[in-house]
């Protein structure tokens, strides 16, 4: 898995072969700079890009074929062993809200299988798509299986480069969208002005203050009063974006912070307008160790129990490589996948494309 974030290849080695699905070994391998530059470039329309893209996609296979690698040597399985590699690729384009609706995933699967010699299940998107739906969120299908409960209402809520929730009710349909920014708009910021990747654990938000004009003018932005089910990525969400509201003369450190208070913003709002009844809170993806981040969260949800998903026995950091691998089996199983109610397809569909090794 290599989400919105860029930051690198989540490889997650599971065993499905019992009731409760298993996370044996994970493996991170990280986007050199070079790389993350050709991607966000990719974002938007340019010279000879079709030739880039082909370039990239070639170079990410080569990177997730390490990955798979260094997961096998890890854990001490064999490539033989494995049934299949559920590769998300990476989102350059997400675009699903039109008659021309689409969403492109960078990845040569072809290449990947010939690499490893194991079977590839990839392109998990675009039979939704086909189907009338957006494609995305795809994982609450997955927190359905892992954390559904017959009493509790839960609520999981993904905190990568988007911020998506998943509301899991006892006996009631399961709804999930994304709601908004969530690392995407303070990974930009502050790395444009610290030289960092990321606001380590908030810290640099700590040192600002929220500016409350802002924080409002950012949260009158349309996408955040559509109902679901929606979807989004650095199409709507991104550096020129929030260029748009800015006058010049805040301080770096009031704009992180007020960042951060958007996305906490984004994720409570939309939990309490469509989930008021929830019990449960639990967090995942990157921002879910953002310290900062979840202490405003828990302000901005009180009467709630919040929690990383780690307390469910799904470590937090690889929530979405397990579910992604978790994808695959239904794929190969020939099994559906999305859930018509969060993405807004006709119906249940069979997602992703083999690529037998």
């Amino acid at each position: 898995m290599s989400g919105t974030s860029l930051d690198g290849i989540d490889a997650a080695l599971v065993d499905f072969n019992s009731s409760t699905p298993s996370l044996i070994e994970t493996y991170f391998v990280m986007y050199d700079q070079y790389l993350r530059e050709q991607l966000l470039a990719l974002n938007q329309a340019g010279y000879d890009e079709l030739h880039r893209t082909a370039l990239v996609s070639n170079k990410l296979s080569r990177l997730y074929a390490d990955a798979v690698e260094g997961l096998l040597s890890k854990s001490g399985v064999s490539s033989q062993n494995i049934t299949a590699i559920g590769c998300h690729g990476q989102t350059v384009r997400h675009c699903p809200q039109s008659e021309r609706a689409y969403s492109i995933q960078l990845g040569n699967a072809a290449l990947l299988a010939e690499l490893t010699g194991i079977t590839v299940v990839a392109d998990f998107r675009s039979r939704d798509i086909a189907a009338g739906g957006q494609g995305a969120p795809l994982v609450p299908a997955f927190h359905q299986v892992m954390f559904g409960h017959t009493e509790k209402h839960r609520i999981i809520v993904n905190i990568g480069g988007i911020a998506n929730v998943t509301s899991l009710p006892p006996k009631r349909e399961v709804i999930g969208f994304d709601c908004g920014p969530g690392n995407i708009l303070l990974d930009a910021w502050c790395l444009q002005h610290t030289g960092s990747l990321y606001d380590h654990n908030g810290s640099w938000a700590a040192t600002g203050c929220i500016l409350p004009e802002l924080l409002e003018a950012l949260l009158t932005f349309p996408f955040f009063s559509l109902p679901p089910p929606k979807s989004t990525g650095r199409e709507l969400f991104n550096s020129d974006w929030l260029k748009s509201y800015l006058h010049g003369k805040e301080s770096p450190q009031d704009v992180q912070a007020t960042l951060l208070k958007l996305s906490v913003e984004a994720i409570a709002l939309s939990i309490w307008l469509h989930f008021p009844e929830a019990e449960e809170i639990y967090l995942c993806g990157g921002g879910a160790r953002n310290g900062k981040l979840v202490a405003e969260l828990k302000t901005a949800l009180p009467g709630k129990e919040v929690n990383l998903t780690d307390v469910l026995g799904v470590n937090a950091d690889w929530m979405e490589a397990f579910a992604f691998a978790w994808l695959a089996k239904q794929t190969i199983n020939k099994l559906p996948s999305n859930l018509p109610a969060v993405t807004g397809a006709q119906g249940y569909r069979i997602l992703g494309a083999i690529y037998t090794a």
